[in-house]
Order: structure tokens, then sequence, then C-alpha cells
């Protein structure tokens, strides 16, 4: 199969699983459907976390399992991704996060006001003003989103350096940081820090969600490039020191 297809495939198939898991057990498991059912903040963390953790170690040795548009903003700003080499990694995010939703909203319409429901708590989807989980406004969900992303795209950058992670070990660090994001940025913005998952959600909630999922491409696109920016500035190294080391 052609490289590019493979890397394409892999990166739909992982980021519809994390949609799936994480967004579907923000809908099915916080209270819409029975309060008995409710995860809470932590269990949504955690199924975003453990999607990701799994995803890594089931095509990581494929893509890398990058499931998430800011993190291959953050491996080109790094260089680690060429860019010729990008157009796979987009498109099967995208794609990806469409399914993963899609498959959320297919169990919905199978029960009668199901689909409504959900779509009326707001489908998961990202949102700042009266959609924010918390009422938070737009800069305070601008300023969540860049820095969550920020440390997240860190995260992923430290774990994928060879030189300074046991091998087998990159995906439970990442998987983790997801999670520790989503802890914090749940209430107020309920955590984007990935365009594909937002777009995917917004186009099945199908109405303010659409109007203001801009914010969570932008947002997470700019934490991604100060992820790369701030990793440029810890991994360079003074010139005598390279020349000690040569």
């Amino acid at each position: 199969m052609n490289e590019d297809l493979r890397i394409g495939l892999a990166e739909a198939l992982g980021t519809a699983v994390l949609v799936f898991g994480g967004a579907g057990t923000a809908i099915f498991a916080t209270g819409g459907f029975g309060e008995t059912l409710s995860v809470g903040i932590l269990g949504v963390s955690l199924a975003f976390g453990f999607s990701l953790l799994c995803m890594a170690y089931l095509i990581g040795r494929i893509s890398g399992c990058h499931i998430n548009p800011a993190v291959t903003i953050g491996m080109l700003a790094t260089r680690k991704l060429e860019p010729a080499k990008s157009a796979p990694y987009f498109i099967g995010q995208f794609a990806g996060g469409i399914i993963g939703a899609a498959l959320i909203a297919l169990i919905l319409v199978g029960t009668d006001g199901y689909l409504s429901l959900a779509q009326d708590a707001g489908f998961a989807s990202n949102g700042y003003g009266i959609h924010s989980p918390g009422g938070f406004d737009l800069l305070s969900v601008a300023v969540v989103e860049i820095v969550a992303t920020a440390v997240f795209v860190l995260i992923v950058l430290g774990t994928t350096d060879q030189t300074g992670v046991p091998k087998g070990f990159g995906p439970i660090a990442a998987g983790i940081g997801l999670a520790l994001v989503h802890m914090i940025s749940i209430p107020v913005s309920n955590t984007s820090v990935n365009p594909a998952r937002s777009l995917g959600t917004a186009v099945f909630q199908g109405d303010w969600a659409l109007g203001q999922v801009w914010a969570f491409l932008l947002f997470p696109a700019v934490g991604a490039l100060l992820a790369g920016a701030i990793w440029y500035v810890l991994e360079s190294r003074p010139v005598a020191d390279e020349g000690r080391s040569a």
C-alpha cells in the first residue's frame, strides 16, 4: 500500500477512536441520559487520555500517532516532519474527527429524541461565552486553549525525542498529558487542543458550534507554534557546548 495512504488511514482511524472515546464519553456518560451514569470531568479527561494512549501503541509505528492537527503543526515547526509529507496527516485527522462524531450520532439517532437531546446539550462541542461550560469569555478561552495546547504539544515533542524517553513509554506520557490538559480546561472551553476533534463534534451539533469552531481551529494552531518556539529554545545548545561534544 502507498505510504501516504497508510499514514492517512492510520491517522483517520486514530482520530476517529479519539473522538468516539473522548467525546462519546462526554455525551453518553456525563448525566445527559441519567445522573447515575455521570463520570464527571475526571472520567472524560481519562477517556481522551486512554484513547490517545491506546492508539499510540496501535498506529504509532505507522504514522507516529499525531491524530491532532496541532501535533502535526508542532512537528512541522520543529522540523520533525517535512511539509511535503504533512497532507495525509491533516486529511486523515479531519476525516477521522468527522467519522468519530458520525458514529456517536448514529448511536443516538437509533433512539427517538436522543440525538436532539445531545445536540441541545452541545454534542460535546467546544464553545465560549454562553456556550462555555463555565461561561468563560473568548479571551479566557483563547488563553486556556493556547496554553493547554502548547503544554500538550511540548509533551509530545519531548516523548518523541528518543534520547530522552525510554522506548515504549512515550504513549503513556502523552496520554497522561492529554488527560491533564482536559482536567484543567474542560470547565473553560470544554477542551479542544485538537482542531479535528472540534470540527467533528461541531458538524453534528449543527447550530451554534459551527459559528464558534473557528476559535478552536485557530487557538490550538497558535499553541502548537508556541510549543515549537519553546522547544527550539529548550533544545538549542551554545556553540561552545556543541564544539566540546563533537
